[in-house]
């Protein structure tokens, strides 16, 4: 042990008639814990924000789309082989993106429907029985209605859950599909009705989809919508999704004009931008419960060099530096910090790996995405809060430790 840690061990002992300074100097460390907790639980609750968004997003969107300008595609089967041959792409499957109408006993809404290759869906979505989205799609449809005699098998199709709670519907259920490609006729286009059955519900924890989304089979919502061997475009999975950007880009060049692509990360990034400003934003914020903890710091430091002024002079006059008293107070302010960083992290920790299992917050999925409250510990959130307060703790401690070193061995024993 060095002789300024020792003598700044010894410094935080107080006696009884130095209760006051005892009390700041605990004061202090509970300031520095409080907000390094508040500051670990708020920026885990941030990143569990941003990892789920991005993990329930990438489980139903790709990671890059290629579309035709003005027109869906033909002949796309050269295309998908084409594009699954770059290096880093897992799988390339086509799609139909529309626009449509639901109707059902209790309402009109609109919905977007999707219709999607169920050999290509592997089980990124599953059903609230368990069953994968893509299983489901591609069982033979054993409904039917009966019309003049005859039985029409029908379409199936998967709700999400918020859409179907909204309306009463369950598995099973029939219901009518208005979509805009219809017969011509002398008032104009008229919209076709599909009947089609509720083969299962989905639940992807986003209400922004749960609410919205409707899947089909890609042959059933092509000979529905009346675009035999045609698809809205080419969905794209990497192996690597945070490529996805230079995926794109390759692809662009490569497939060039009327082609256009577009990355996971673009179709998002106003999403994202805001979540990384609220998190920065936040930080800086909460680090100013630091900063008050750090006066406290500073206070006591200062305090405790005016009643130390003897004990400093007779260092002093014994030989020791005013670099060794400058590191006497420094440490013990930053003892102060590392005590209380120790208990906030400890403590910030608990409560978030508390959040995490037991999930008693719920939030309302229409206005923040998600229905439950996210947490995730990043090691490098933590380690960044770690070295901000440390610093905060340090720069509390200058001032005082400059005063206590500028002391006179004289001045600090002339009234004594």
């Amino acid at each position: 042990m060095s002789f300024e840690s020792f003598v700044g061990r010894r410094y935080l002992r107080t006696s009884r008639d130095q209760l006051f300074l005892s009390m700041i100097t605990l004061l202090s460390v509970l300031g520095v814990a409080l907000g390094v907790m508040v500051l670990v639980v708020v920026i885990a609750v941030m990143t569990g924000f941003e990892t789920e968004l991005t993990k329930r997003i990438l489980g139903i969107e790709a990671h890059v789309l290629v579309m035709r300008y003005g027109e869906p595609l033909s002949a796309h089967d050269t295309l998908v082989a084409r594009i699954e041959g770059e290096a880093g792409v897992t799988s390339a499957a086509p799609f139909i993106y529309t626009q449509a109408m639901m109707r059902s006993p209790k309402g009109l809404t609109g919905v977007v429907l999707r219709g999607l290759d169920p050999g290509s869906l592997a089980c990124r979505l599953t059903t609230v029985s368990g069953q994968c989205l893509g299983e489901v799609l591609a069982s033979p449809s054993q409904s039917a209605v009966r019309t003049g005699g005859s039985a029409i098998h029908l379409p199936e199709v998967v709700l999400g859950s918020a859409l179907a709670e909204k309306f009463d519907l369950k598995r099973g259920d029939l219901i009518h599909l208005l979509s805009a490609q219809g017969d011509t006729a002398a008032v104009g286009r008229l919209p076709r009705v599909h009947p089609v059955r509720i083969a299962g519900l989905f639940e992807s924890g986003m209400h922004e989809y749960d609410a919205a989304v409707v899947f089909m089979g890609l042959a059933e919502a092509q000979q529905l919508l009346g675009m035999t061997g045609q698809v809205t475009g080419i969905e794209v999975r990497l192996t690597d999704v945070y490529q996805a950007e230079a995926m794109a880009a390759t692809l662009a060049d490569q497939l060039d004009y009327p082609y256009w692509t577009r990355d996971w990360i673009q179709m998002n990034r106003n999403l994202f931008s805001m979540l990384t400003l609220q998190k920065t934003v936040m930080f800086i914020i909460l680090t100013l419960i630091v900063l008050v903890a750090a006066f406290n710091i500073a206070s006591a430091l200062i305090m405790m060099v005016m009643q130390k002024t003897r004990d400093i002079a007779i260092l002093k006059t014994m030989g020791a530096t005013n670099g060794s008293i400058r590191k006497i107070f420094v440490f013990k302010g930053l003892l102060i910090g590392f005590v209380g960083i120790l208990m906030g992290v400890s403590g910030g920790v608990g409560l978030s790996l508390l959040l995490q299992r037991y999930q008693f917050v719920q939030l309302p999925g229409d206005v923040y995405f998600l229905t439950t409250l996210p947490v995730y510990l990043d090691i490098v959130d933590i380690a960044v809060i770690v070295a901000a307060t440390l610093l905060i703790c340090l720069l509390a401690t200058l001032y005082p430790a400059r005063q206590a070193a500028r002391y006179k061995p004289v001045e600090g024993i002339r009234y004594h």
